[in-house]
């Protein structure tokens, strides 16, 4: 038969070679429609084989192989092969499918791995089976019971571009296949196997590496019974030891009975069942997460394991795999879409938790979570015959999950979530066993693997072997120097890939330590270490440590984290802020603490509960290029209590982590507060502040069961309580030298017992005296603390913790701990700026509040250095107000406030026009954003004589000082050039500076800013940088015009782009929508990120890059994914094609947004220097190209957003109205403008009352102001006066009067707006003016008199025509838009058939003069508009000719 291919074929598909090679166009942009067909049937036992030309790498999946019944002259064809019906047998990867259903799930190889040149045949034989071959291989029958006249099929799908027919005849003679075939012959072995052992390889891997893991030795194994009389090997019993029997499968002759566990045909609604039922997907995974239920056909049996593997996940939603047993029977269940739902008889495990009737009962089951398990990975459950139910991961036994499981109960899986597709096992299948045995080996325990000798510890414990790094290390890190040193050799071009492991596990107390031998300045973060479960022989090391889900604790940066999950935000010393020669260790206690080291300083308990044989990590990333491994005393780490890295120093005083249900520890363990009353323990003797009841116990916090107050312990423990000295609960001595209910906020009270066992308290530093004698001798006692009635915070006041530490003789540089000592200097002063109820007066050191509760905002003279301490003293209070002194950092510069009354906000809290850090009462917040809570002591019981301060550290950390004494990090990544800012508000109405500034710097020293507006004649314009797209980008992404354009060729995901260089600072980065599509939501996001991406793995979308990423999304600002600010700049799924994008890092590393050339302020802060753009061309947006600009237009301040207020009305300078580019104009796709048009369009208005010019209608929707960055007000007239935007509204311009003036009412006028009724419009219109005489319903009866406007009401006899009728104006939209001006009325829409409610109003023009300012009529008490007295609010004329009109109103709810 010729091998030829059919002339008709997938419309994608180009012929050549005489129909013998068939290639699919577009390769890169499409990945479907490249089928082709034989051009004749196939004749029985020929194999029609073609070879694989060309393959590319931007799709998944590759070529597709098989047979059909179509005729292919009549074929219509389908987009793939998998889509043929009427008979249609199809190879796709390693799966079998019949007219689009699998019937084989694993079969062959897998043809998504071959490669250019390799051959593929299919072939019917002459019993009617099919067969595949590779390479010349027959991979054995495929499918069964086809018909005689065929056509082979060859999909050039994904991958697969190019194949050529190779021949079609029949295979060699000695290839064909017998019952002596290599499958018989295995499958004799296999059913020999199961006649002598009824047990599967897995079950003797368990049972040995269970038994090597827990060095115990099991009974020996009893035979397995035989069939048929058969007996074992000889000598096979007595060599072999077994867990129990994992399973009740009886094989009979090799072949599997008829109740195997299989899926019940009845499901959930969204699962496809195949592979006789053994296999479960969830249909639609990337549109549904749930629905996805399946039950076992019959119930288990005791001690029988129901197993699943794994096949598929995705990694769109949040949360995996959920596997249990239920009562219910399947033909019953009404199937929920989650089995969690379920309210009875159910027990599930859901990520590393137990749920029984959907009610959390065990939180921590186990180390394994199922959300992180990957593909390939096992799961099991088993209930024993005792009724425990256990389950497994990759075949080892997480434990007892519940006690007395039900007798009958079903085997179910939730394929929730990423899960799409799973398997049963089954222990009798070969090639399930195999693959189940190498998921047992990838889990085995860290002893697995050695020798068996090894696995006895020596007794030699004289001789400690040596910590080393281990051989295994990260793809970019080596070992050298004998084991003692691991580095990064290329760290310059990667930053991560550098995770190394000690060589053996940590004993209790040994102390791992290391040094930095080597720094790049290149990246952001540096060093990370810590401590893992797992074998470094066994583990596959991710990039970084901080990826590894399970049995993992690492501190990175300032912060430690378990799993992957951050425990504490603000532990101990900043890591990425080491420098060479810094060193960083780590230690597990016996008692199972963690404890961290940062040059030789304990830096406090950071985990407990770590398990024992843990091994070291270190992670060479970003910064970190080198570490060697420090011995200390020769090998012999162990602490002593002598050693300076000891964490029982006396000096290290810290909240125990056991404490009270109502108390909470902050602070590094220094601070304790109270939700309600309960009970802190401290882990050892030290002083308390601002409590209500203290003293000691002999009871340790492990052992204790906290009791609601501490004096109701009957045994062990001494308490001061008031002036009673108490017992185990009983009173021993009243009217002791104290009374504790008498202290108040800053008093210190201490404890120490003394050698002789005395209790002595000391109160504000002075000896009390003994308290009571017979503490127990030579036992340890612990200090405790009852945060009582009104006591609701304490902190530890003694040295202790890194801090302090920081000044002994251990082993600290001038790098990690800075000591600040005393400089001579000149006192502080305030800001001639500040609000304006603030008076300065002593040369400006106190600062005195006059008026009411508010404007007391003041600023420093200048900005703070790092370290340097501004501080205050309360002078005076006023108890009949509520608040306090609010205090912090701020980037506002004060001379930048244009003027004392309208430049400043009346509370610090709603300063937000610059980056803004503030303490107020014992919340810590960001621009008016709650970041912490309970920190340090409440600002609120602040009194005359108490002291309070502010610094930024040199770690750019805020901290507040109270009375001397630091409370802590207040706030993380604060900027350096910033203002000490106070608030007096509420009760404090004055204050004094109390501190000295340090030495001035010198100027040269300081960065340059971008607002600066000096600059040297001599210096030389920097030529402007191209930044063209990097070639490693998402996989959907095409650039084209030079790597200038980038374009989306498919999906709505994937389109990730960065540029080839880095960003420079001050430079412009700008693209412009080309291209929208809007068949999706969302579009495109933009930001910067700090790593280089030259080697970097994009994921699908930006919002999934977690490291060094700063990304501007939709009008939300993320930082590594997590939302650092909202309502910022414009919504950017609005921006219509042609809308120019663009981000800047300025002079002081802060990113700045641009849209159409407009700066959207300040986004996010501490951009790294190198930083990288980038782009995410996701959902509509489908194409960007990037443009070059010359910076020297916006830095000297000639954008539009720069041009003089008092010359524009709504962007309108003189008498030209500005507006974006027509290309820009975000009318083409404002929604809200297109309803708004369609009630006018309603209103039957005629047209010649409207302009023209289409561009002159402004939306004013918070999307499209945004987009043309304009101010919420604007002055306009002469004099000028303010007037406010009508956010919200949409203005629709009028035709002027041709005989107006233009320009000199637009100059001259000023600016009001004037509420109607929708009846009013047309009558107004006409007259062309608010006149009197109007119907409007705002015009005001003259019914009696106004004094304060001068206006009397008319007399009793006067003529209706001569009354004088007023009509009310007002400069803002808030108090003209009022239901009471602007009534609503209801229209239902004639394009979505929606009903709306709708006002209108008028935009007009008010000559100066012609009208009077009065207060609201309304009677409203709140203030309406800030910018606008109530007060002044209401502008009253009754003028002809004072107005006239500009614009109509009209506003859809």
């Amino acid at each position: 038969m010729a091998a030829e291919l059919h002339s008709r074929s997938g419309k994608l598909i180009g012929l050549s070679n005489s129909n013998r090679t068939a290639q699919r166009n577009q390769p890169i942009q499409e990945f479907n429609h490249g089928l082709v067909l034989s051009r004749e049937p196939l004749r029985d036992r020929d194999v029609f084989t073609v070879r694989i030309d060309k393959k590319v790498n931007s799709w998944s999946g590759s070529i597709e192989i098989g047979v059909t019944a179509l005729d292919p002259a009549t074929l219509d064809f389908p987009s793939s092969a998998t889509g043929l019906k009427g008979g249609s047998w199809i190879v796709s990867g390693y799966s079998v499918l019949l007219d689009g259903r699998s019937i084989l799930e694993e079969y062959g190889r897998d043809l998504d791995q071959l490669g250019e040149g390799d051959l593929v045949g299919i072939q019917r034989d002459t019993q009617g089976n099919l067969h595949l071959w590779v390479n010349g291989e027959d991979c054995g029958v495929a499918a069964t019971g086809l018909p005689p006249r065929l056509w082979a099929v060859i999909d050039l799908y994904g991958k697969c571009t190019q194949i050529t027919v190779v021949s079609s005849e029949p295979p060699p003679s000695d290839q064909e296949t017998s019952e002596d075939s290599e499958d018989f012959c295995n499958f004799k072995m296999l059913y020999l196997l199961c006649l002598f052992i009824d047990m599967d390889l897995s079950d003797f891997v368990n049972s040995a590496i269970l038994s090597a893991y827990s060095n115990s030795v099991s009974e020996p194994m009893d035979v397995p019974r035989c069939s048929q009389g058969n007996s074992p090997p000889e000598g096979l019993g007595a060599s072999l030891t077994v867990a129990p029997n994992l399973g009740s499968i009886s094989p009979i002759g090799g072949v599997m009975t008829n109740d195997a566990l299989l899926f019940h045909e009845k499901c959930g609604t969204l699962i496809k069942l195949s592979n006789n039922n053994k296999t479960a997907e969830r249909r639609r995974p990337l549109d549904e997460f749930n629905n996805g239920v399946v039950m076992t056909n019959r119930p288990l049996r005791d001690n029988e394991m129901f197993e699943i593997r794994i096949d598929k996940l995705v990694d769109k939603w949040s949360g995996s795999i959920e596997i249990g047993v239920t009562t219910h029977n399947p033909n019953n269940l009404d199937y929920p879409a989650t089995m969690t739902n379920l309210r009875s008889g159910t027990i599930m495990m859901s990520g590393s938790g137990i749920l029984t009737n959907g009610k959390g009962t065990r939180r921590e089951y186990c180390e394994f979570s199922l959300d992180e398990l990957q593909e390939g990975d096992h799961i099991g459950l088993m209930r024993k015959s005792n009724g425990a139910l256990h389950f497994y991961i990759n075949g080892i036994d997480q434990g007892v999950a519940a006690t007395q499981t039900p007798t009958v109960v079903y085997g179910v899986v939730d394929l929730y979530g990423m899960a799409v597709k799973v398997t049963i096992v089954h222990n009798h299948n070969h090639s399930d066993r195999l693959r189940r045995n190498n998921a047992i080996m990838r889990a085995l325990s860290p002893d697995v693997g050695r020798n068996r000798t090894a696995l006895h510890l020596s007794t030699d414990s004289d001789v400690p072997e040596r910590l080393l790094f281990h051989s295994n290390c990260g793809q970019k890190a080596a070992i050298i120097n004998d084991g003692k040193t691991a580095l990064r050799p290329h760290a310059t071009d990667d930053f991560n890939h550098g995770v190394v492991l000690s060589s053996r596990p940590l004993r209790s107390n040994e102390v791992f330590q290391v040094r930095i031998d080597k720094m790049v300045d290149k990246w952001a973060g540096s060093i990370e270490i810590g401590v893992t479960t797992h074998n470094p022989a066994y583990l596959q090391l991710p990039s970084t440590m901080t990826n590894l889900r399970s049995g993992t604790w690492m501190m990175t940066g300032n912060g430690v984290m378990h799993n992957g999950t951050t425990i504490l935000d603000e532990y101990g010393h900043n890591l990425d802020r080491l420098k060479a020669g810094d060193t960083v260790g780590v230690v597990r206690k016996d008692d199972g603490s963690l404890h961290f080291f940062v040059n030789g300083v304990a830096q406090g308990p950071a985990a407990w509960n770590v398990p024992p044989n843990v091994y070291a990590v270190v992670d060479l990333y970003g910064q970190a290029a080198q570490a060697t491994i420090m011995d200390d005393l020769e090998g012999n780490n162990q602490l002593s209590p002598v050693s300076p890295c000891s964490v029982m120093s006396a000096t290290d005083l810290r909240f125990h982590h056991l404490h009270g249900n109502n108390a909470v520890i902050t602070n590094g363990g220094r601070t304790a507060l109270r939700q309600n009353c309960r009970i802190l323990f401290s882990s050892g003797v030290c002083g308390m502040e601002r409590s209500i009841e203290a003293g000691v116990t002999a009871i340790r916090p492990e052992d204790l069961e906290f009791p609601n107050t501490m004096t109701d312990i009957d045994y062990d423990t001494w308490m001061l309580s008031g002036t009673a000295i108490m017992q185990d609960g009983n009173t021993m001595r009243n009217n002791y030298g104290c009374d504790l209910d008498s202290l108040t906020t800053g008093s210190r009270i201490g404890m120490m017992r003394s050698a002789s066992g005395d209790l002595h308290y000391y109160i504000n530093g002075v000896d009390q005296g003994v308290a009571c004698s017979g503490l127990p001798p030579g036992k340890e006692v612990f200090a405790v603390i009852d945060l009582y009635g009104q006591c609701v915070q304490v902190s530890i006041t003694s040295s202790s913790g890194p801090l302090d530490n920081s000044l002994s003789t251990s082993n600290n540089t001038e790098k990690s701990f800075p000591i600040q000592s005393p400089v001579p200097g000149v006192a502080h002063r305030f800001h001639s700026k500040h609000g304006k109820n603030i008076l300065v007066q002593n040369d400006g050191c106190q600062a005195i509040r006059a008026g009411d509760f508010s404007h007391g905002i003041v600023f420093s003279m200048k900005e703070l250095k790092s370290d340097e301490l501004f501080e205050v003293k309360i002078d005076q209070v006023d108890d009949q107000w509520s608040g306090s002194l609010h205090i912090g950092l701020t980037t506002l510069q004060p001379s930048d406030i244009p003027c004392i009354a309208t430049g400043l906000s009346a509370s610090l809290l709603e300063l937000r026009s610059k980056v803004t850090w503030l303490v107020t009462g014992s919340e810590v917040r960001r621009n008016g954003i709650l970041q912490k809570q309970n920190y340090g002591c409440s600002l609120d019981r602040l009194g005359v004589g108490n002291r309070v301060g502010v610094k930024r550290c040199s770690d750019d950390t805020m901290h507040i000082l109270i009375d001397g004494e630091d409370m802590g990090p207040a706030a993380t990544a604060v900027a350096k050039n910033v203002y000490a800012v106070l608030d007096l508000y509420g009760k404090i109405t004055s204050i004094s500076i109390v501190s000295s500034t340090v030495l001035e710097e010198t100027e040269s020293t300081k960065a340059p800013s971008l607002s600066s507006d000096s600059c040297s004649e001599e210096e030389e314009e920097e030529p402007t940088p191209t930044m063209e797209f990097l070639e490693n980008h998402g996989k959907n992404i095409l650039l084209s015009n030079q790597n200038f354009t980038a374009t989306r060729v498919s999906s709505y995901n994937q389109g990730l782009l960065v540029t080839s260089q880095p960003l420079p600072r001050q430079h412009l980065f700008q693209v412009q929508i080309d291209r929208l599509n809007p068949t999706w939501t969302s579009s495109l996001s933009l930001g910067v990120i700090g790593n280089c991406p030259e080697r970097f793995n994009f994921p699908s979308t930006a919002c999934c890059l977690k490291r060094s990423t700063w990304l501007v999304q939709r009008d939300s600002v993320f930082h590594n994914s997590l939302k650092i600010c909202e309502n910022y700049g414009p919504n950017l799924d609005t921006c219509p094609e042609g809308t120019l994008l663009g981000i800047l890092v300025d002079g002081n590393n802060c990113l700045h947004l641009y849209v159409n050339g407009i700066d959207q302020g300040l986004a996010a802060q501490d951009i790294p220097n190198p930083c990288f753009p980038l782009v995410d061309l996701y959902g509509q947006c489908e194409q960007v190209r990037y443009l070059l600009v010359n910076m020297l237009y916006y830095a000297s301040g000639s954008t539009f957003a720069d041009m003089e207020k008092a010359d524009m009305v709504d962007g309108i300078k003189e008498s030209v109205c500005w507006t974006p580019p027509p290309e820009v104009n975000p009318m083409k796709t404002c929604e809200y403008q297109a309803l708004c048009t369609r009630f006018k369009d309603l209103l039957t208005l005629p047209d010649g009352y409207f302009n023209e010019d289409a561009k002159l209608n402004l939306c004013y929707c918070e999307s499209c102001h945004k987009l043309r960055g304009d101010e919420a007000y604007y002055k306009r007239g002469e004099p000028p006066r303010d007037y406010a935007l009508p956010f919200g509204w949409c203005r629709f311009a009028l035709r002027i009067n041709p005989r107006s003036d233009m320009a000199n009412t637009f100059k001259k006028w000023h600016i009001a707006y004037h509420g109607c009724s929708v009846g009013t419009l047309r009558t107004t219109l006409d007259q062309c003016e608010l006149v009197s005489g109007s119907l409007s319903v705002f015009s005001v009866a003259p019914t009696k008199v106004d004094v304060q406007n001068e206006y009397t009401e008319t007399e009793e006899n006067s003529a209706p025509e001569r009354e004088a009728v007023k009509v009310k104006l007002s400069p803002t939209m808030r108090y003209s838009g009022l239901e009471a001006f602007a009534p609503k009325v209801q229209f239902r829409d004639p394009r979505s058939h929606r009903c709306h409610q709708a006002q209108v109003a008028f935009q007009v023009c008010v000559r100066p003069g012609s009208y009077k300012v009065g207060a609201q009529s309304l009677g409203i008490v709140e203030a309406l508009d800030p910018r606008f007295s109530n007060s002044e609010i209401e502008w009253i004329t009754k003028e002809k000719g004072g107005t006239l009109l500009y614009g109509l109103l009209i506003r859809v709810e």
